[in-house]
């Protein structure tokens, strides 16, 4: 690469090279760092260009528009001779040049002020709690919400599924927690996306994850209502105890119009006043969202496609859309405001069955380009670049997840404020989060519009603020925060979290030394979630059997010949056979029980299950998981990255090894589950 492109690159901390999934070294292509940096603000066009993009930046320094600071962490580089300011706290310590603030200054948002050579500048300092508390040891389940039904869900799983597994594993399992998917919202109109993972808004929830008959206003339907409300459900029951895909559109045509129906029904006073109290709290960004659906379900829930008049939310013909809908818009308000209270009950649930932490929210990487909060925040994203990864072991080439980015620059000007405020929202009724992707705040891999995935670039953002404002969010909440921090992860993140409090993710089959051999249990960090697998995986018993080989041969996603992928596949699972047998949780011999799996053989499937968990029971993990799709035998992946409708992503029920539906009312009398949690109950 041009040595000038790659200085303008890193100047705005754009990666020219990086190192990919076997350790070596590789280059991005011009063509995407052009891209990359257009999107950024800088012309990279010619070489002249770029000179003149390298000169203007030196000449025009100042002072970032936003500085985290975290204790014993570098201060903001002022000039000599400064006035400063720190309105809020005491005097500023100046130290080597730079501006720090007094000792003992609380954690908080403050405001620096700067006057030097005649010029005044301002810029907003957080200083971040110095680390999150270490979370008390605990186990819990782990599941994807939706695929978890009871006999009463609306054939999905909602919040009172949610409610009713956290109360009887925290109750009569010990558990200390329940993990689940990202709740975000969804489109408010058919066909809803399948995926978590690509929500329109990551502030606001899903409304499918409603049961409808908790609904406090439920009680005060009509008899003919009631009546029109179990019609509904009926069919939607009645799915409940097949393995059919699970599907949303049906649910979510259903649920809404028994919604309506609830919504017809007035609200006592003290529900009113609740009502406003929420929509007063939630504010400007409700009134979008809800503005956002209700323009969705007239143009289509990709607001690029509506009329441009529309195209900004701040517009004369917005505004008065928005007033011509108002009971529709008020309707996407009340919804939210309805999940708010069964979210608490749900959080509530947890604590009651005697939880120390209760429900782990999920937060995904991004949202959908056309969804609410990209209309919401336009500035805030990158417009024509997508979140993905570079080719991996699982995904050898590499992903593009559909996603906007952040826009670093924008992100800052703003203070982080559309970032905190989300993951306040997400942190309000939750005893932690799980960031998906953690590297999310340091790097992200955008892909140009229309690159391939494998032709992306690494843009770093300010990990010290993206960080700052995470663990200001969770201090606030009082609550503890895991960052999925797999595959190609920089040291520095991992030692950041650790300083800051913030877990990080072990599973057990990216586990291994740099010999490839898997790690011992002694060996494991302790400052981690540990978990075997990951939803992005298949569920224990499918690995164990090469399932996802055979999947992704039959989709066309492997880059290397079915046999070695096998070959690599069966050294991997001997070398753990021959780790678990050696610390006596394996009573089989290793080499037959190869055999067995080779030759499609289930009779040692439940007893791996149960060492692996028993594997973990014996790491200094502070927090251990449990699938409940691992504990109850589930063969099928729930996904299957790199595909979308290849394969039925997202919309696997939960099922046993028999291929029989698994509801959440079968669970307490479920033997194997018991068995499969027993090693990490009693840890």
């Amino acid at each position: 690469m041009d040595a000038d492109l790659a200085r303008l690159a890193r100047e705005h901390h754009v990666e020219p090279q990086y190192v990919d999934w076997r350790g070596r070294p590789a280059e991005v292509p011009p063509e995407t760092m052009v891209a990359v940096l257009a999107e950024l603000g800088a012309d990279a066009s010619t070489p002249a260009a770029i000179r003149a993009e390298l000169e203007r930046i030196s000449a025009h320094r100042a002072l970032p528009p936003f500085h985290a600071h975290h204790a014993g962490g570098p201060g903001i580089p002022v000039p000599e001779g400064a006035e400063l300011q720190l309105a809020g706290a005491g005097e500023p310590v100046l130290r080597d040049g730079r501006a720090l603030p007094p000792p003992d200054t609380p954690p908080g948002r403050y405001r620096l002020h700067l006057r030097a050579g005649g010029r005044e500048q301002a810029t907003e300092l957080l200083v971040v709690p110095g680390r999150l508390p270490e979370p008390p040891p605990a186990w819990g389940l782990m599941t994807q919400l939706y695929s978890v039904r009871s006999a009463g869900s609306w054939g999905l799983g909602d919040l009172r599924d949610l409610a009713e597994l956290a109360g009887w594993s925290g109750s009569a399992l010990g558990a200390g927690f329940v993990l689940v998917n990202p709740l975000h919202a969804a489109e408010p109109v058919p066909p809803l996306a399948p995926s978590p993972y690509l929500p329109t808004s990551r502030r606001f929830v899903a409304p499918y994850y409603l049961r409808v008959e908790d609904v406090p206003e439920y009680a005060d339907l009509p008899a003919a209502d009631r009546e029109r409300v179990a019609a509904l459900a009926a069919p939607l029951r009645a799915r409940n105890r097949t393995l059919d895909p699970l599907d949303r559109d049906a649910v979510w045509t259903s649920q809404h119009t028994a919604l309506t129906l609830l919504y017809r029904v007035p609200l006592s006073p003290a529900r009113q006043t609740a009502y406003a109290e929420y929509r007063n709290r939630e504010g400007a960004a409700l009134t979008s969202f809800a503005t956002w659906c209700v323009l969705a379900e007239e143009h289509g829930p990709d607001w690029r496609s509506w009329p441009v008049q529309l195209h900004d939310p701040g517009s004369a013909a917005v505004a008065a859309e928005r007033e011509r809908l108002a009971g529709r818009v008020d309707f996407h308000a009340w919804l939210q405001w309805q999940l708010d209270g069964q979210l608490a009950a749900a959080q509530r649930a947890a604590r009651d069955a005697g939880m120390p932490i209760g429900i782990i929210h999920d937060l995904a990487v991004g949202v959908h380009p056309g969804g609410a909060d990209a209309w919401t925040y336009q500035q805030m994203f990158a417009s024509g670049m997508s979140v993905g990864a570079p080719p991996d072991e699982f995904n050898q080439r590499g992903q593009d997840w559909g996603q906007r980015p952040w826009h670093p620059h924008r992100l800052a000007a703003a203070g982080y404020r559309p970032y905190g405020d989300m993951l306040a929202s997400t942190l309000r009724h939750a005893g932690g989060i799980r960031l998906d992707h953690a590297m999310q705040v340091s790097r992200l891999w955008w892909v140009p519009e229309g690159a391939p995935p494998d032709q992306g670039a690494y843009v770093r953002y300010d990990r010290a603020a993206m960080l700052g404002v995470l663990v200001w969010e969770a201090y606030r909440a009082g609550a503890l925060v895991v960052g999925e921090d797999l595959g190609t992860v920089e040291p520095e993140v991992r030692a950041d979290f650790a300083a800051s409090g913030v877990l990080g993710t072990s599973l057990l089959w990216f586990e291994r030394e740099a010999d490839g051999r898997p790690r011992p249990p002694q060996e494991w960090r302790e400052s981690a979630l540990a978990t075997v697998g990951t939803h992005d995986m298949p569920p224990i018993a499918g690995y164990l059997h090469g399932d996802h080989v055979d999947l992704r041969d039959r989709l066309g996603l492997l880059t290397r010949p079915v046999p070695e992928e096998r070959a690599d596949h069966r050294r991997g699972l001997a070398d753990w056979l021959a780790l678990l047998a050696g610390l006596g949780l394996l009573a089989a011999d290793p080499a037959e029980v190869a055999a067995a799996l080779d030759r499609g053989e289930q009779r040692y499937d439940t007893e791996l299950i149960t060492a692996l968990h028993a594997f973990l029971a014996r790491t200094p993990a502070r927090l251990i998981g449990v699938s409940l799709a691992d504990a109850v035998g589930e063969r099928r992946t729930q996904n299957q990255p790199g595909t979308t409708d290849e394969y039925p992503n997202w919309r696997v029920p939960l099922g046993d090894a028999a291929g029989r539906p698994v509801l959440l009312d079968d669970l307490p009398a479920d033997a194997g589950l018991q068995a499969v949690v027993d090693p990490v109950r009693k840890r």
